[in-house]
């Protein structure tokens, strides 16, 4: 059930977020990041795509290592993908 909620938070803020890139009131970027970091404990993709992301963009690293401390905690995920 946990997995289905994570899988379920994850979708939907990958999904809030390629709306935000078409609709001007949503900021797509934030959303698609945090939609990463959530998938990144469930998802091979997922983790390399913000590994990716982490290198070519350092400055972002920082806030990413942030958000992802904070998705393993509340989901629990001791392995959590880190970037």
């Amino acid at each position: 059930m946990k997995k289905w909620v994570v899988l379920m938070a994850g979708w939907a803020f990958i999904l809030a977020g390629i709306a935000g890139l078409i609709l001007p009131i949503l900021p797509g970027i934030p959303f698609l990041l945090v939609g990463l970091v959530i998938l990144s404990s469930e998802y091979l993709w997922a983790h390399h795509a913000l590994a990716k992301l982490t290198s070519r963009f350092p400055s972002v690293a920082k806030h990413l290592q942030q958000a992802t401390e904070k998705a393993r905690r509340w989901t629990g995920d001791s392995h959590a993908g880190s970037a």
